[in-house]
């Protein structure tokens, strides 16, 4: 792959920021403010890095203006330093990337439509009539099944596995080991035997979606499982079937979505979120790590469940507490009679 060089006046175009210092500094990749070399680029967004400003040997760093004052070095101004970063990490990256065709290796049916632009690496597996846009990669190993129709410029990681009908919209990345338009955990109980039911419904993935590794997607039982524009799902997270995720959403590794439960737009779910199935969140919902919400969410806003840790003999003497409480609550009640009572006598006439 060859190496990126940029002048910083040149990056400074490209991110819309104020250049302050030497235009013509040669940035030569990114790093951070601890470890980055003078033919490199770091950024400050934490606050908690600042004093890192005074010893780096960055050749220029991306700041926030109200930071700059005490950084005599080349700086780039702008109001999100990480936003910055993040679109310059693409010019940056060297991941791999297959040439445009088919591997001889690959297994592809005769009526699937591949644009010539598309890549189709070593040992994939394309089924009856699957639809690839132009641009898109689908990795060693992956698998599209029957009547899966892929946008443009997607990237299917290696050993990721599409299920059939399936729809994939512009710009979704899917990551190795994901699972997506699985089966939905469906069965009913007849006298104590579990008979399976047929997923029939399909899982649609809107534009600019990144799907994390080991993720299962299910398909819906008989509506769709969608996933909305712009949200993103970390690793090793369970969507289940008839699942709807609003645009922009994230969803951090470690979390399950029960069957049926809508999410809105804009919300954040932290690491380990479970949501039971068939409720809803609002829009612009944010949920902390290893919470369990067990009905609807109707507001934005900051929701939490559980207790955070602290050292194990506090914690046992708090459980024991937890187990006392219905029996502190019932002596409570039979207090409170107890004090009206007695306020009751006191204001009776003689």
């Amino acid at each position: 792959m060859t190496a990126v060089s940029l002048t910083l006046a040149d990056v400074a175009a490209r991110l819309g920021a104020e250049l302050r210092g030497e235009g013509s500094c040669l940035i030569r990749g990114l790093h951070t403010l601890a470890a980055a070399g003078p033919d490199e680029l770091s950024f400050l967004s934490n606050p908690r890095y600042k004093a890192a400003l005074k010893t780096t040997r960055a050749g220029a760093v991306l700041l926030r203006p109200e930071d700059a004052a005490d950084f005599s070095g080349n700086a780039l101004l702008l109001a999100n330093p990480y936003a910055g970063y993040a679109r310059l990490a693409a010019l940056f990256d060297r991941t791999p990337r297959l040439p445009a065709g088919i591997h001889a290796t690959a297994v592809v049916a005769a009526d699937a439509r591949i644009d010539p632009s598309a890549a189709i690496g070593p040992r994939a597996v394309i089924g009856e009539g699957v639809e690839i846009g132009p641009g898109t990669v689908v990795e060693a190993g992956a698998v599209v099944q029957a009547r899966t129709r892929i946008g443009r410029d997607c990237r299917i990681r290696a050993n990721a596995v599409i299920y059939h009908d399936c729809l994939l919209g512009d710009r979704v990345s899917i990551h190795s080991g994901a699972i997506i338009g699985g089966d939905g955990f469906g069965f009913a109980n007849d006298r104590g035997r579990w008979h399976k039911i047929a997923q029939i419904g399909r899982v649609v993935i809107h534009d600019d979606v990144d799907i994390g590794a080991n993720t299962t997607v299910d398909r819906g039982a008989l509506d769709d499982t969608v996933i909305h524009e712009g949200v993103i799902i970390d690793n090793l997270v369970q969507i289940a079937h008839n699942v709807v995720v609003g645009a922009h959403t994230a969803i951090a590794g470690c979390s399950g979505i029960a069957g049926s439960t809508r999410v809105g737009a804009h919300c954040v779910l932290a690491g380990g979120v479970g949501l039971v199935g068939h409720i809803e969140i609002a829009d612009r919902v944010q949920i902390t790590g290893m919470t369990m919400v067990t009905k609807s969410i109707t507001e934005a806003g900051s929701y939490s469940s559980g207790t955070a840790f602290e050292p194990s003999d506090r914690w046992r003497k708090t459980a024991v507490r937890v187990r006392q409480l219905d029996d502190m609550a019932r002596r409570l009640r039979q207090l409170e009679q107890e004090l009206a009572a007695l306020r009751s006598a006191d204001h009776s006439p003689d």
